[in-house]
């Protein structure tokens, strides 16, 4: 597929895929929906993913005139869009065995927003800004929306971002827990750049235990997570890395992790 919509590239353990519409603030389309899923497919060799998008944004959600109300009056199945594209890229993302990286470059508004937070690690320029803009069209906030906020930020703010479709700064985002880290717009590309490099030399299969466990330990007891605790770390001593991380640590030196 040749891409219009998105750039994509993946190199040396690390892929990048940058939302490509600046023009629009990289909101998304049908066409972007289906280039972004053919990227996805094309992440072998890969050990970190960095989302990221081009201009003076992150991503605006969903462009309205892609799926308007058509001129005779006939309603777009919203929910067949969501189903069609949104869900599968979030699952996508908190799935993939392999930390996925965010650098937020400016707005992330609607499902730009929970995009973003659904990725492992996001990083924001102090720029940045989250809109949950789905109140102002009458909608919910898809793309896991009413999922994370509650779960990241608590209910009370995850209420006062949904109804009143108020911006939140980077700075807020960070005090609230919605994200990891806030640098100076300066110096985004440098700092998720290092932590590329830094997850694409490290020991993936730990790395992608790690991922899984947490965001499926909302579903389990402490017994119940305590024994799988005990199954990973079984399973992990295993590997190659491991007795890599071990050795380098005797001897002193620093660790060649492959991935497996």
């Amino acid at each position: 597929m040749t891409y219009e919509t998105i750039l994509f590239s993946n190199e040396g353990g690390i892929a990048s895929l940058t939302f490509n519409r600046p023009d629009r603030l990289n909101s998304f389309t049908a066409q972007m929906h289906r280039e972004v899923a053919d990227a996805l497919d094309r992440l072998d060799g890969a050990r970190t993913l960095v989302l990221t998008g081009a201009g003076r944004g992150f991503c605006a959600g969903q462009d309205l005139g892609d799926r308007a109300v058509a001129p005779d009056g006939a309603k777009p199945d919203l929910g067949g869009s969501v189903e069609r594209y949104y869900n599968p890229l979030v699952r996508r993302l908190v799935s993939l065995p392999f930390p996925v990286i965010c650098a937020v470059n400016g707005v992330a508004a609607g499902a730009g927003a929970n995009i973003a937070f659904a990725c492992d690690i996001v990083i924001a320029g102090r720029s940045a800004k989250f809109i949950q803009s789905f109140a102002n069209i009458g909608l919910i906030p898809d793309s896991g929306g009413t999922w994370v906020l509650p779960r990241l930020a608590g209910q009370a703010r995850a209420l006062g971002m949904a109804l009143t479709g108020e911006s939140v700064s980077a700075d807020q985002a960070l005090e609230w827990g919605l994200i990891w880290k806030v640098v100076d717009d300066s110096e985004l590309v440098a700092a998720v750049d290092a932590l590329a490099a830094k997850f694409a030399s490290a020991p993936t299969l730990g790395l992608a235990a790690t991922k899984r466990m947490i965001r499926e330990s909302w579903e389990h007891t402490l017994d119940e997570e305590l024994d799988l605790q005990r199954d990973t770390m079984r399973a992990l001593g295993g590997t190659n890395d491991y007795a890599e991380g071990v050795a380098a640590f005797m001897e002193k030196r620093a660790a060649k992790f492959v991935g497996r």
